[in-house]
């Protein structure tokens, strides 16, 4: 009789609120844990990379302490878990749970082949506080907009307790031929991702979580939209990875809510932004083709411009708008972008520019650390208008008021715009009318481009085109 009990870990590198974790700790069997590289997944991007690698390793270190060591395995992996039920004479293969549409498939096929052979497959929730087929509207289907939706959630259900960290792993005392080494991580030259800015693992979500309660959370309310102000969370590259999972998230910020006098508005807002995440998943999970597709067809018949030059100057952050272009290159230059900024520069190649919003999400799919499956590809949506609850198509950032209205003092743009670091702020943010105002230009270093299109003519262009697929 087999004594030993493979655990895949995926997106949940953490110990604390695993429950398939738990499970396998609490089996009484010898635990393979391993982590495979599967090549049909969507490859993820430098900057994740990065962090991935970081948290493997952490992972590993974590697990060491407690008896177990993670193994790593590059292929697919049904194969991979074929030679390695067959090593270790394995009866019984866990996981937690993913919710895109190649997952799911992957994980039924994996579950039913292992199931004909005698060997148990059992899948959990880490990821989640609702599962998504829970989660049902008066008709009986899924929900197409996010309030009703959270408040269906908050009304109906009530989020598990996460689950207790495992105090013994048993590991199997045999290694098999087929494991690899952790691969290095793909970094660009001028990648600022080691800094002190970021600490990958799961130690690291909790410093960061407390961080933000101490410094974040009491002006989340008022100042999340200000990109120069230390007032979000900052934890989106660990859910991404789950080195913390939501349950956890909630438990804590209810403590904080029972022990300490933050206002219900700042933890309802800051709430909702979990709560939209869960949107997003519930979204991809039933409707898996949004994420290459219109959630809205209408959209289908929209007539975006092919413009690489254009594509490319946004990627660089030379379009000649200031707030555009300082998201842009705190992108490139760390992996991250302030919400608010994500949603301005995303705006902008959509509606300015009139690039598919596609070309958008696969670049931030590319280039952000926190690249979430569901988050980027509903937010890429909400912005065209093409998605769920999604932002109407006619509303138009513009980035000159934005840059005024939510980058006030000009610190968060001078810091990616090191041209414009000495610029006169009544200026910051069109400093083409510097220019035709005769004033005396002072850049630092370089010249800072002039825009690539006219707002008033980009807006009116945008607006024309969507008049089209509305007749």
């Amino acid at each position: 009789m087999s004594n030993s009990i493979i655990y895949w870990f995926r997106q949940d590198l953490r110990l604390e609120d695993n429950p398939a974790l738990l499970h396998a700790a609490q089996s009484g069997k010898s635990v393979i844990p391993i982590f495979i590289f599967d090549p049909d997944e969507r490859s993820i991007g430098m900057a994740a990379s990065w962090w991935r690698k970081q948290s493997l390793s952490k992972l590993d270190a974590s697990l060491k302490k407690i008896g177990a060591s993670l193994s790593f395995y590059e292929g697919r992996p049904l194969e991979v878990l074929e030679n390695l039920t067959r090593f270790y004479s394995a009866d019984e293969i866990v996981w937690n749970r993913q919710y895109d549409g190649y997952c799911i498939s992957r994980d039924k096929e994996i579950k039913q082949i292992f199931s004909d052979k005698g060997i148990q497959c059992s899948s959990f929730n880490a990821s989640l506080l609702f599962e998504p087929w829970l989660i049902k509207n008066k008709s009986g289907s899924f929900f197409k907009v996010f309030t009703p939706f959270w408040r269906h959630c908050l009304s109906e259900y009530a989020p598990e307790s996460p689950f207790p960290r495992p105090t013994e792993v048993r590991g199997h005392p045999d290694k098999d031929p087929f494991q690899i080494q952790l691969p290095k991580a793909l970094l660009s030259d001028d990648a600022d991702l080691t800094s002190d800015e970021w600490t990958p693992g799961e130690a690291g979500a909790y410093q960061q979580f407390e961080k933000f309660i101490e410094e974040g959370l009491a002006i989340y309310a008022e100042f999340r939209d200000f990109p120069d102000r230390p007032a979000t969370s900052r934890l989106s590259p660990y859910l991404r990875w789950g080195e913390i999972g939501p349950r956890q998230i909630w438990s804590k910020i209810q403590f904080v809510k029972s022990h300490e006098s933050f206002s219900e508005k700042t933890i309802s807002k800051f709430l909702a932004e979990i709560g939209w995440r869960e949107f997003s998943y519930n979204l991809i999970f039933h409707v898996p083709e949004m994420v290459t597709q219109n959630l809205q067809p209408s959209f289908n018949d929209f007539p975006w411009e092919e413009n690489e030059k254009a594509l490319q100057q946004w990627k660089d952050g030379n379009t000649g708008y200031p707030l555009v272009d300082a998201g842009m290159r705190e992108l490139n230059r760390t992996g991250y972008m302030h919400n608010r900024v994500r949603m301005i520069t995303a705006s902008f190649l959509i509606k300015h520019l009139m690039i598919d919003w596609r070309a958008g999400e696969k670049y931030f799919w590319d280039r952000l650390l926190d690249a979430c499956p569901a988050n980027n590809i509903t937010g890429w949506q909400w912005v065209a208008g093409s998605g769920a609850d999604a932002a109407p198509f006619f509303r138009i950032f513009n980035p000159i008021i934005q840059g005024e209205k939510f980058d006030p003092k000009g610190a968060y743009t001078k810091r990616f715009i090191p041209e414009l670091a000495h610029f006169e702020q009544k200026y910051l943010f069109s400093p083409w009318k510097a220019k035709s105002d005769s004033v005396k230009l002072d850049f630092q270093e370089g010249e800072y481009p002039d825009p690539i299109v006219e707002h008033e003519y980009a807006r009116n262009r945008a607006l024309d085109a969507f008049q089209q697929i509305r007749r």
